[in-house]
């Protein structure tokens, strides 16, 4: 098993975020989908040396093989038929602060030997063009895939998997880290602007007995539509009940 692997506990994941935070290598976060492997990896980069710096999140999954190449690299003018000017890419922009390639697991083959090449020389050019520009950010990555699983299969590079799995965190579903729910919760309120919000205990009993399918993104969802009917700032039983059921408002 490569890499410095953590696979923490509920109480254990934020006090790893400081430690990961420090390193300048490579770290690869794994988990189900909508575990909140991207606000991790943005909570890394702001508790690290490299803060003030751009945070760039490039989403493999969602883009064509054809518009990552660009969209990573860069492009000259003229390098294909829309390329009306020099557009700087991913690459280019994330300069000294963090480069984080949500879904990496899903990257296409092609741009995976680009992509390592990267990673080794720390250099790369735009498409269409012959100046060699210095990479310098840190890279982060995440997946919900099982990349071993992959490489296995023939559809995920051994070396490149290498060379982002210096450091490991696997983040475990929300079912799993029920006892954080409380702190997760007032984060979540605190980036919606709404800090001042309390949850009665018997709406916080019934969210610890739900089973979490969708994960920290289903409990986002979730906390909206109690919100949106919340005006006083207190959100009951009856408001989660109505929330995981997903029942309609009557008039």
């Amino acid at each position: 098993m490569h890499g410095s692997r953590a696979f923490p506990t509920a109480d254990g994941l934020h006090a790893l975020i400081a430690p990961l935070a420090a390193s300048p290598a490579s770290l690869l976060i794994t988990g189900e989908t909508g575990t909140g492997k991207g606000r991790l990896a943005r909570r890394i980069h702001q508790a690290g040396p490299r803060r003030a710096r751009p945070f760039v999140h490039v989403d493999c999954a969602a883009l064509s093989p054809t518009v990552i190449e660009s969209e990573l690299f860069g492009h000259e003018r003229g390098a294909f038929t829309d390329a009306v000017a020099r557009r700087p890419g991913r690459l280019e922009l994330a300069r000294d602060g963090t480069l984080f390639l949500d879904e990496i697991g899903d990257l296409h083959p092609a741009l995976q030997a680009k992509l390592l090449r990267v990673l080794q020389d720390r250099e790369f050019e735009r498409v269409g063009g012959a100046e060699t520009l210095r990479f310098r950010a840190r890279v982060v990555a995440a997946t919900h895939r099982d990349l071993p699983s992959r490489i296995a299969a023939g559809a995920f590079r051994a070396d490149l998997y290498y060379r982002i799995d210096v450091l490991t965190l696997a983040v475990p579903p929300l079912r799993e880290r029920l006892a954080e729910l409380p702190s997760l919760i007032d984060e979540l309120l605190a980036e919606a602007g709404r800090a001042e919000v309390r949850l009665d205990a018997a709406a916080l009993d019934r969210l610890r007995a739900h089973a979490w399918p969708g994960n920290v993104r289903e409990l986002v969802n979730v906390l909206e539509r109690c919100l949106t009917f919340a005006p006083s700032g207190r959100i009951g039983f009856a408001d989660v009940d109505r929330a995981l059921a997903r029942r309609a408002v009557r008039c």
